[in-house]
This record gives structure tokens, C-alpha cells and sequence, in this order.
């Protein structure tokens, strides 16, 4: 290293710059590398060298003969091998080639290569490509023997071995900690004792962590506290422990349940490499998928209706053979109605389909998980159905999927709506806020009918990225009602269960956290604290003001989590599941297999089923790797399009601190771009604060651009083959997922960049009159706004048995209402009858849903008295897809003379006898 260059040594507590930064931190040594061979000035190359081997040091790949090889040859001042390695290491990298060459590993550039020790030993001699993973080892040894330790791991790899793993050595809980955190590769991790807490680097905000965890001196460096962190930082990893002490002990403390298993000493190195290898297995396997390819392998004979079964009535067509063709054959020799031979029944699973049930049970952390076939609006019908009967009231989100509410329709129930937040400048609800749901449960209270309510039902995500602190929502609602059961649609958000940042705020992760809390002595004393600080009969004023602790002695945990799995894995559409976690399912299990039986379908889909299987075995495999990859995609994505001097006149992305108010970031999180955010104070945010922001989903604003969400989603689609799901008045929503590249960044930044363009020569090429018509178009679009509407109520007919405090209504009967041809009418929207209805009556009652797209929910729901304010919201809307409206036919609503009849009570038919036969 040259005199002059003073590097800043690379801070190793920085976990949102993931493989893409990875990857641009080699492209820069590289770069540096030229000018360093042309003749250029070395320092910056030695600074680069000096920067990336820190992080370096918690990755297989190139390891650390390979590094040590690059700090060699700058030594000997010679920039043409340090440039010739960096290149073949990038390229590398970026092909993932290294995991099946062996020349790769090689310091010199010759094929195999020629330097065995640098050669990790049987790569390339094995036909059948196999997977590769990295086991990190923790360990006191001093890290002069640490390329011997792993040239010994390297000696147990046999041909045979269905994957192929290399070391990560590390030597202290800090350093294991970051290498589980910047490391996707890693799929297992050996914890010997003897290792040290702090890192040889500089961390200061990991400090800060680790501090608040109580590590604070080297005592606290166990192996079991380790394995304890790394378990609940990655849950998928198997964990393993060597220790010299007496391993019956340890074995059987409970604490120690995290760990796979328990190993004394290094007396048996090579069952620790097979246990490796089988706890890999384990993940991999993919119980029906792996049934199916070997069914379509056989030679069957089908006599069942399904003629695309094995295909012959596709390949042997002159005139549909070109769909044979496009699919292959393995699509229809998979093809079977059948359960047996091999295959299952996903109505009442008992071999492979539960087998697979099962794995993804574990890899979702819940006790029981469903697969379903027709996506997640029938996981939703199917918990509502299952869990609420005739009468029972369940606390609903007013602007949650629509099948939320046709599952209160299909089972009677009476849904108290909530309102969210609104958001009116764009158009779009955020979440229901705390205290609106603490209110809604108290008032059941005071009207005697809190033992009616038997369920509160929530987004987890919002669409447009919402994301409710899950922990905290159910823990203060469990303190008024401990049996309350938990529906959270998570139908955006089943990523979210392999970041260890967003997995505390998803249902099943903050199910895991209330059920320890409970098991914790330390969470009966603090009920206990504040139950006398609150005093024997609190006011409802002071409970709503109250982080409110519930008693972990009464606590009923009863939570079910539904995902699209089609969403945001890799599964075919229409993939679903169904999670749960609750102790009383042994009560319900029977009407939820009668639900199972009511809407899935008797003949779901094998591809689809398999898929489920398999989205499972990646993401357990490198899911941490891929959810990470997403939020780094779209974190460069914001950065690109708000600080871009061009994109950021017309379009921009809103940050944390538009789309989530301050009152409910209580932390003073701003935004994940904001400066001085790292991954501290992020956590703090996901801790502590009301709602947070998913990353992964942006609000891209349009509307200042003069296009509005519909007119720009066209645009995207039609004349740049982007796609966008969802659209409001003024705004596109833009979603990175584990699809993603860095190609399709670049993609969206030139489009935008290029539609930037041109509306500004246009602004500039028009003259006044162009301005003056663009500023109208955008002030109409960002300013003269509807306001968003709110739930009124349920027309008193539909409210026979309410209490005075609560606004539950039988959305059942109003929906049935609208059957009654005779009893419903008609009024088209600008009829001057619906003002003068408004004004003098009667009142204007809904006949069924309204879900207007976007905004993508109902502002009209059956039995729902329609107001001004709605009126005034259908008005102004410019959308084309109203569903549950016919433009006209107009608005159906029930007649007065029929909610007249609806409301008297309902005469007792008198039983007949039956004739004797």
C-alpha cells in the first residue's frame, strides 16, 4: 500500500448493501486495478483491496488462499497479476461459476489449475452438477490455522455427496453474527466453544446491538448464546455444536433446542460432515414434487376423466399438437386425477401432500400449514368459514380484500368495520390504527357483547406497503380479550418470513415472539406491574392511552396467517397457504375440514401443488439470500428515481414519511434513504414503531408528470413491456420481488428517464399554453383530489340485534336482499333523485359490493346506508372497473318497502309432522 492512500476501513454492520453491493465493490477493484496497470496510481487499488477484504473474510468464494493471493501480488507491485486475478475472481462472482469449477479456485489462470492446495478438492469430478452451500465454523483457534482447518474439511468431500460445501472459518460472536447476516450462501454453521465476542473490525453499531442483547464482555461469548442469535436471525440454518465439556448436559437443556445436534469434541468429523449434508437433504427434499416426477415416469394406463393425462391426445393431434409442443411432455405425463400410486389427496392428505405440508409448516414457523390451490381469496373464505359462526362479530378492515367480506356473507358473521388511515392525496387507505381497534373492542365491552367478538381480521401488508407492528397489535387486544383469534392476510407478504428484518412484524414471526414472552417468568411480573398501576377498574381513556400488557396466564394464542405464495415466491398462480398457530385448533379442526371440503376443488391441479412444494425448498434454501436481493433492487431503485435530477422533476417514490404519518413512527424513522439510516435505528423503527414501510413495494407518484395511475400503467405495459399491478388516481405501484435483476432496474430507470424526457421537451417545445395545460392536468390529478370515504353504517334492518356502541351489521341479509328482484331499484348516479333522497329520504341502502379499481376495495357494502360522501367519491371517480356497478343500470339498492319487511321480526314456523311411511 502505497504511503499516500489512507483508506477508510469498511464498516461491517452495514446489511442493506447486499450481493448487488457485493458485487460493484469487485467491479471497483477491478477498475482500480487498471489504472493501477496502465501506470496509474496504485493507492486506490490498494484502498479497494484493503476495503473489500474485510467483508471478504465471511465468504467461501474466493476464500482466503485467494486473498491472501491478491494481497501478494499488490505486495510485489504487480498490478498485471493483481488485475488478471481480480478479473477471473469478478467474473467469477457474477457467473456463480466457482461453485462448479474448480479452475476458479485456482490462483492461475490454467484450466484446473496447477496449485492443489488452492484447489478445494473433487470439484469438477462429478458429472451431475450439485448444489453448493457454505457451513461457516466458529472457533477459538488462532486464524494461522485456519487454512489448515479447512483443507481438513475440504479432505471429508466425497464423490457421492449429493452437495458440495465450503469453510467459513470465523473466531468470534461478532464476526459469526455479520457473516449469517452478509453471507446468503451459508447453509449450515458449527459452533466450537472457545471463541471470542468482539470483531477484529470496526463495528460500532453492531456494538450497540449486541449490548442491548446484554454481550457486553467476553463471558458472554458462549456457544449456545451464539447458536440462540443465529437461530433467530436465520431459522432455516441447521445448527451444530462441538464441545469438550459434558455434552449429556448440554444436550438436555431446552435452551439448546435450536441446535440440530450436539457433537464432543472432534471424535466423529465425519458424521458432523454427513449430519451436514443430511440437514441440507432435509430442506431439499420436496415430498410431492419428487413423488410426481417419478409417477410420470411411469407407464400408466388411465381409465378416469382426464384425457390430457399422458398426453396422447395432445402429440397424436394434427390440430392441437402445437400445445403439446409449447408445454413438453412432462406437463401431461404429470397430469392425473388419481391419489394413489404415489400421488395424494389434498382434501384429506395422509402421504407425500402432508409430508409437504409438514416442511413447510417448519419453514414458516407454524404449528400447521394448508396448501391451496385457488388462491389466497379461498384461504381467506376458508379461516373466516372455519372460524365464526352465525352472529359472531369479527372486527374487520374496512378496505381488506373482498374476500374477506364474502367469507362474513358465507358465514353469517356480523363484520364491525374499522377505517384506516387515509392517505387522500394519493388516493389510497393506509392501516387501521391501534388505538381504532382497542376502541372498537372496548366498546363491545361496554355493550356486554365482547364474548360475541370472536375475531379481528387485518392486511398484513397493505397493498400499497403498510405493514402493522403484529406483536404489539395482538398483545394489547389479547389484554382485553385473551381468546381472541387473529386472521392477517399476508397475501403480499409471505417474503417477509426470510428477512430478519421483516419477519417480527409478520404473524407467524410475531406469534413465535408472544409464545416465548409467555413462557418467560419475567412476563408475569411485568402484567402484574401494570395491572397495579393501572389500578382495578381502568378507564377506557387510560387503556387506550396504555401499551397495554396482556396476562400471559390467560392467553389464548390463536393466529392464522394466509399467503399468496404465487406473490412473492416461486409458485405457479393461484398457490396459496394457509398458516396456523393456535392451541384450541383441536376445536375447530373438524369445521375446518368442513371448510376445506366447501371451496377447494375436488380436482386441484398437480403442477401447482408440486410448485407449493418446491417455492418451499428454495426458499428454505436461499430465500435469505433472494428477499435480501429484493430489497436492495428496490432501495436502488428509489435512489435512482428521487435523486436522479431529471426523473425526480416529473416522478418520485414516496418514502416512509409520506405514506406512514409521524404520530405513527413513534422511533422518528424517516426513511430508508434518509441520511445516517442504517440498520440500528431501522430496527428500532421495526420494534417500536405503529406501522412501517415495506421496502420492496414503491409508490411511484405519476401525477406530477400529468398521467394518471391507469393512463400510466398502459403506457408502461403497452409501449415498454413493463408491468405494474396496481394503480391509484395518481400513482403506479412498482414491486421488487426474488424475480428481480439488476437488468430490470436499468430497464425501468431508461424507460422513466426517456417518458421524463419527452414530457419535458414537450414543456419546453410548446410554449405558455403547453405549460399552462400540463399544470392544469397535474393540479387536477394532485390537488383536486376526492375525499376517500368511510364506512357509514348498516341500515337499522340489518342491525336487529346490535348493541348501542358498536356498528356490526348482517352483511348476510343484505347481500340475500338483493335476490329479491322485486324489492331492489335502480337510480342512475347523477339522477337528481339520489340528492333529493340524501337530503329528504329515504335513505339510499346498498344491494350489494361496490369495489371500484383502484382504489381495489368496497366503498359500498350490502346493507351499507349510502351518504354524500360516497356519492360525491363515485362521482369524481375517472376509473373504468367498478365491480358490483353497471353504469346503466345504475346504483341497486333495496327498496324502503323491503327494508320494512327485513325488519320486522320473523314469524316461528310451526313444525309439521311428518306422514308415516
Amino acid at each position: 500500500m502505497s504511503k499516500d492512500a489512507k483508506p477508510t476501513q469498511k464498516r461491517i454492520d452495514q446489511f442493506f448493501s447486499g450481493p448487488g453491493a457485493r458485487a460493484d465493490d469487485w467491479r471497483d477493484l477491478v477498475d482500480a486495478a487498471k489504472t493501477w496497470a496502465r501506470g496509474g496510481d496504485r493507492a486506490k487499488y490498494d484502498a479497494a483491496l484493503a476495503d473489500l477484504s474485510v467483508t471478504e473474510e465471511f465468504h467461501g468464494y474466493p476464500g482466503l488462499q485467494l486473498m491472501a493471493a491478491l494481497r501478494e501480488a499488490a505486495a510485489a507491485g504487480d498490478g498485471a497479476t493483481s488485475l488478471a486475478l481480480a478479473t477471473r475472481i469478478t467474473q467469477a462472482l457474477a457467473t456463480r461459476s466457482f461453485r462448479q469449477h474448480a479452475g476458479d479456485w485456482s490462483a492461475k489462470d490454467e484450466g484446473n489449475g496447477d496449485v492443489p492446495e488452492l484447489v478445494p478438492p473433487t470439484f469438477g469430478a462429478h458429472t451431475t452438477r450439485r448444489p453448493y452451500f457454505e457451513t461457516l465454523i466458529v472457533t477459538g483457534v488462532s486464524p494461522g490455522q485456519w487454512p489448515a482447518l479447512a483443507a481438513e474439511w475440504r479432505k471429508l468431500r466425497r464423490p457421492v455427496d449429493a452437495f458440495i460445501y465450503e469453510p467459513v472459518i470465523v473466531g468470534s460472536l461478532e464476526d459469526a453474527f455479520c457473516a449469517t447476516m452478509l453471507n446468503p450462501n451459508i447453509g449450515a454453521v458449527i459452533i466450537n466453544e472457545g471463541f471470542g465476542l468482539r470483531s477484529r473490525h470496526n463495528a460500532p453499531v453492531l456494538r450497540s446491538i449486541t449490548a442491548t442483547a446484554g454481550l457486553n464482555d467476553e463471558s458472554d461469548a458462549s456457544a449456545l448464546r451464539l447458536a440462540q442469535i443465529i437461530k433467530r436471525v436465520r431459522p432455516e440454518l441447521d445448527l451444530y455444536m462441538i464441545s469438550n465439556r459434558d455434552v449429556e448436559e448440554l444436550a438436555g437443556n431446552p435452551e439448546a433446542s435450536v441446535v440440530r445436534r450436539i457433537f464432543y469434541s472432534v471424535e466423529e468429523l465425519l458424521e458432523l460432515h454427513l449430519s451436514i449434508l443430511e440437514g441440507i437433504q432435509d430442506r431439499y427434499d420436496t415430498p410431492f414434487f419428487d413423488n410426481l416426477k417419478k409417477y410420470a415416469q411411469r407407464p400408466i394406463g388411465t381409465f378416469h376423466a382426464l384425457p390430457i393425462a399422458r398426453g396422447k391426445s395432445i402429440f397424436k393431434s394434427d390440430w392441437i399438437r402445437d400445445m403439446g409442443e409449447f408445454y413438453g411432455p412432462n406437463l401431461f405425463l404429470a397430469e392425473s386425477s388419481a391419489t394413489t400410486g404415489g400421488l395424494d389427496s389434498m382434501l384429506e392428505p395422509t402421504g407425500n401432500i402432508k409430508k409437504a405440508q409438514e416442511k413447510a409448516a417448519r419453514a414458516l414457523g407454524a404449528d400447521r400449514v394448508f396448501f391451496v390451490t385457488n388462491g389466497t381469496s379461498t384461504s381467506n373464505k376458508m379461516a373466516v368459514q372455519a372460524l365464526l359462526a352465525p352472529g359472531d362479530i369479527a372486527i374487520v378492515d374496512r378496505n381488506c380484500h373482498k374476500s374477506h367480506h364474502y367469507g362474513m356473507v358465507l358465514a353469517g358473521a356480523q363484520p364491525l368495520y374499522v377505517e384506516a388511515f387515509p392517505m387522500t392525496e394519493y388516493s389510497m387507505y393506509g392501516a387501521v390504527p391501534l388505538k381504532t381497534i382497542k376502541q372498537a373492542l372496548l366498546s363491545a365491552r361496554a355493550d356486554g357483547r365482547l364474548e360475541r367478538v370472536k375475531m379481528l381480521d387485518l392486511t398484513n401488508c397493505t397493498f400499497d406497503g403498510h405493514i402493522y407492528n403484529t406483536r404489539r397489535v395482538m398483545e394489547e387486544c389479547l389484554a382485553i380479550k385473551p381468546d381472541l383469534i387473529f386472521l392477517w392476510d399476508e397475501a403480499w407478504f409471505g417474503f417477509a418470513r426470510f428477512s430478519p428484518f421483516l419477519r417480527r412484524r409478520t404473524a407467524m414471526g410475531a406469534a413465535n415472539e408472544i409464545e416465548a414472552w409467555m413462557h418467560d417468568p419475567k412476563s408475569v411480573a411485568a402484567y402484574e406491574k401494570q395491572r397495579a398501576e393501572l389500578g382495578k377498574s381502568p378507564s377506557d381513556e387510560a387503556l387506550l392511552k396504555t401499551r397495554l400488557i396482556p396476562d400471559p396466564r390467560q392467553i389464548r394464542l390463536r393466529v392464522y396467517q394466509t399467503n399468496s405464495t404465487h406473490k412473492s415466491m416461486s409458485a405457479i398462480r393461484q398457490g396459496s397457504m394457509l398458516s396456523v398457530k393456535d392451541v384450541e385448533f383441536h376445536t375447530v379442526e373438524q369445521q375446518f375440514k368442513e371448510a376445506v371440503f366447501t371451496h377447494a376443488s375436488t380436482s386441484p391441479n398437480q403442477q401447482l401443488i408440486a410448485s407449493l412444494d418446491i417455492s418451499r425448498r428454495q426458499m428454505e434454501l436461499e430465500g435469505y439470500g433472494l428477499v435480501a436481493n429484493a430489497m436492495e433492487i428496490a432501495l436502488a431503485i428509489r435512489h435512482a428515481v428521487n435523486n436522479n435530477p431529471l426523473l425526480s422533476k416529473y416522478f418520485r417514490i414516496l418514502g416512509a414519511d409520506v405514506m406512514v404519518p409521524a404520530q405513527y413512527r413513534q422511533s422518528g424513522f424517516t426513511d430508508y434513504l434518509a441520511p445516517g439510516v442504517n440498520w440500528a435505528n431501522t430496527l428500532k423503527s421495526l420494534d417500536e414503531d405503529e406501522f412501517c414501510l415495506d421496502p420492496t413495494r414503491m409508490t411511484l407518484v405519476c401525477g406530477t408528470a400529468g398521467y394518471d395511475g391507469t393512463q400510466f400503467k398502459g403506457i408502461l405495459a403497452n409501449e415498454y413491456n413493463i408491468q405494474v399491478n396496481k394503480t391509484s388516481r395518481n400513482s403506479v405501484l412498482v414491486q421488487s420481488n426474488i424475480n428481480n435483476t439488476r437488468s430490470d432496474v436499468a430497464h425501468l430507470i431508461r424507460v422513466l428517464a426517456e417518458i421524463a424526457g419527452e414530457v419535458d421537451r414537450g414543456l419546453a417545445q410548446g410554449g405558455a399554453n403547453a405549460k399552462k395545460t400540463f399544470e392544469a392536468r397535474v393540479k387536477s390529478l394532485m390537488t383536486d383530489v376526492p375525499d376517500l370515504p368511510n364506512f357509514s353504517h348498516f341500515h337499522p334492518s340489518f342491525r336487529g340485534d346490535a348493541g348501542t356502541k358498536t356498528n356490526e351489521g348482517d352483511i348476510r341479509s343484505g347481500f340475500y336482499a338483493a335476490y329479491d328482484v322485486v324489492g331492489c331499484e335502480h337510480i342512475r348516479l347523477n339522477d337528481p333523485e339520489i340528492d333529493r333522497r340524501l337530503k329528504a329520504g329515504p335513505e339510499l341502502v346498498s344491494a350489494n359490493f361496490v369495489i371500484p379499481y383502484p382504489p381495489g376495495f368496497p366503498i359500498m357494502v350490502p346493507g351499507q346506508v349510502i351518504t354524500q360522501e360516497t356519492i360525491d367519491f363515485m362521482r369524481k371517480l375517472d376509473v373504468k372497473e367498478i365491480h358490483g356497478y353497471d353504469a346503466k343500470e345504475g346504483l341497486k339498492l333495496v327498496r324502503t318497502e323491503a327494508l320494512a319487511k327485513l325488519g320486522r321480526p320473523k314469524p316461528t314456523a310451526t313444525p309439521k309432522l311428518k306422514a308415516a311411511s
